[in-house]
């Protein structure tokens, strides 16, 4: 072989090390990725059976409960026209409550259809709510908490 092919042999081989690599880190990312339905389209079958996904939306007005002696929590989040039930083992977030903006992180148990959160996380003030939720609510047609005025000066 001359010089020129040993150079067009390692061009060669370093561009295909370059794209094993390049699809090995993607396929990992894309493991790793949780992607955001709301509760329509979970109701609608949209989400995911085999991976954990966040599901976003409001936790409905008088439907938590909690059987006497047990830990598990049931509560309904909605967009207005679907609703999911939630079932979460854990300490929920301090400003967890009715009618607030909510993200669970978890899986959809296909047998019925209950959303098996590992992970709440709830609005951090009273004028946040993660973009997702906020765009899905706001496509429902539901209002959402306008930004307070900012003092003189700012």
């Amino acid at each position: 072989m001359t010089p020129r092919q040993y150079r067009m042999v390692g061009v060669g081989l370093v561009f295909l090390g370059a794209v094993v690599a390049v699809t090995l880190a993607l396929r990992a990312f894309q493991d790793n990725w949780l992607y955001f339905f709301s509760p329509t389209e979970v109701a609608a079958g949209e989400a995911p059976l085999d991976r954990r996904f966040r599901l976003g939306g409001l936790v409905t007005e008088g439907s938590l409960r909690r059987e006497p002696g047990e830990i598990e929590l049931l509560f309904d989040v909605t967009d207005g026209n679907g609703t999911v039930t939630v079932s979460y083992i854990g300490v929920l977030p301090d400003l967890f409550r009715e009618n607030q903006g909510v993200v669970a992180i978890g899986t959809l148990d296909p047998l019925s259809g209950m959303f098996r959160a590992d992970e709440i996380l709830a609005r951090h003030d009273e004028n946040y709510m993660s973009p997702e939720v906020a765009a899905a609510l706001a496509a429902q047609g539901h209002a959402l908490p306008s930004k307070p005025a900012q003092p003189a000066g700012y």
